[in-house]
């Protein structure tokens, strides 16, 4: 539709633009922090939240909540995180005492939801390139309980040398990939106007070039989740069809959940069918 998103990017995303969806305000929703709090209690503080189906520890308010006034979130007992992103967490299936490495940290939303799942024992690693967004773990770490997170900061371009220690050990890792942001574009309305197809090129390249130095960290049996918070097909469906073919001893894991579509090998989340931010990600399995 004319207005909504730039003619040239239309026919590479993976769904119909809703443009009801585009144009409209996101929700508030909170993940209850189970290594401060029980969701049932959690939710006593918030009579307008909603609960989300398949997600037990989300709760959904309207727009514009003031959850930073709020006792829980004083406590720690909750983060703010769209439900796309805590379904990303929880195809994770980090478990306690796993080790676990989130390889694309940034300010380490997704972190401490697999903090939580672990019930703080393992080994849990949030890593990335950027130290300003690192650095932003830290304090959230410390109000959420989750003490165990190590961080790494990689240099860009020379990643795989500093994980040579942890290649063939990781039970999970999770690549949040850099990515056009198109599924935020309801959060950030600007944003679809910046995108170029330059951009979207150096993209799709650079969440090539992390899943390659990523697989090699996943000890047999290590469940590798793909995500991006991107609707076109170059980031999200291709990319994992690319990757399985450049990548023996490999295989795709269906991913169950309450929302969402299958889409190539993976789950599509879009705003208008699923409330949520958009995200395609997907979960595979090394064999070998």
């Amino acid at each position: 539709p004319a207005g909504v998103v730039p003619g040239w990017i239309e026919p590479l995303l993976a769904a119909p633009v809703e443009r009801g969806a585009l144009l409209g305000r996101a929700p508030v929703d909170l993940r209850v922090n189970r290594l401060k709090g029980d969701p049932d209690r959690v939710a006593q503080h918030y009579p307008d939240a909603a609960r989300i189906a398949g997600l037990p520890d989300a709760l959904r308010l309207p727009e514009g909540a003031p959850v930073e006034q709020s006792d829980p979130w004083k406590w720690g007992q909750v983060e703010v995180q769209d439900a796309g992103s805590q379904l990303i967490s929880a195809a994770c299936a980090a478990a306690p005492g796993m080790t676990v490495i989130d390889l694309c940290a940034g300010a380490g939303g997704k972190t401490l939801a697999l903090a939580a799942a672990m019930g703080g024992k393992g080994v849990l690693i949030a890593a990335d390139t950027i130290r300003s967004r690192l650095a932003r773990l830290d304090p959230r770490a410390d109000r959420a309980g989750a003490t165990f997170i190590e961080t790494l900061l990689l240099d860009q371009g020379h990643e795989a040398g500093a994980l040579e220690s942890l290649k063939g050990r990781a039970d999970v890792v999770l690549v949040d990939a850099p990515c056009s942001g198109t599924g935020t574009w309801r959060r950030n309305p600007e944003a679809r106007w910046r995108l170029t197809p330059a951009r979207l090129d150096r993209m799709a390249a650079e969440q090539a070039r992390i899943l390659d130095f990523a697989a090699p960290l996943l000890a047999p049996g290590g469940a590798l989740i793909y995500a991006v918070c991107a609707l076109t097909d170059r980031e999200g469906r291709d990319q994992v069809r690319a990757f399985l073919e450049r990548h023996d001893g490999w295989t795709v894991e269906r991913i169950e959940a309450a929302v969402g579509r299958a889409h190539g090998d993976g789950l599509l989340l879009t705003p208008g069918h699923d409330g949520t931010d958009g995200f395609y990600f997907a979960r595979l399995r090394r064999t070998a």
